[in-house]
């Protein structure tokens, strides 16, 4: 098993716990993700996107609406906006140790330590469009996040959604109005 953390930034020596901004987590964390869900995050940093794929607990319903016709283990979605930054941006992946992390437990492939974590390698990645176009996946580019990931999060099917509060229009919606489906967890800002 192999846990990543991706960045932006070349040459973190240390991950320090910390609360992230705009969570619901309280306690300092250092967050990394498992290799088979590493796809998630070959986008900018503040880039949103909408990830979702089928799980143990998804109906036949939500499998032919969502999957029908999709050759690929996972929808990654993003906006149109961020395109190009996609094509240009260079993100560092770090490998870290997998001595003080424990998994999130939600299917997302998001694991946490509460320690400080030193990585053991980085390399810096600058063909993101390759690597996602590498990964099994299918990318979406979309004008607006916001009803496809309403309709994601009142399916059946498995989600992460990162950087959401920087799609666009997302302040305008109440999220609480929005009933949550069979993986309900509180959706990533």
């Amino acid at each position: 098993m192999t846990l990543y953390h991706f960045s932006e930034e070349a040459g973190i020596r240390v991950f320090e716990p910390r609360v992230a901004p705009n969570t619901v987590e309280t306690v300092p964390l250092v967050w990394a993700i498992h290799h088979d869900r590493q796809m998630m995050y070959f986008t900018p940093r503040d880039c949103p996107r909408a990830c979702f794929w089928p799980g143990e607990l998804t109906t036949q319903e939500d499998l032919t609406r969502w999957f029908g016709n999709v050759d690929a283990r996972m929808v990654i979605a993003i906006e149109s906006r961020w395109f190009d930054r996609l094509r240009t941006a260079t993100l560092y992946r770090y490998t870290m140790p997998e001595v003080s992390f424990s998994p999130r437990g939600d299917g997302s492939g998001h694991w946490v330590s509460t320690e400080t974590v030193v990585p053991s390698a980085v390399e810096p990645m600058t063909d993101l469009l390759g690597a996602l176009t590498a990964s099994d996946i299918e990318l979406r580019i979309t004008p607006s996040l916001i009803e496809l990931w309403k309709g994601v999060i009142q399916s059946s099917l498995q989600f992460s959604g990162t950087r959401l509060r920087n799609a666009e229009g997302w302040s305008t919606v109440d999220w609480d109005a929005i009933p949550l489906g069979a993986h309900a967890s509180v959706p990533t800002p």
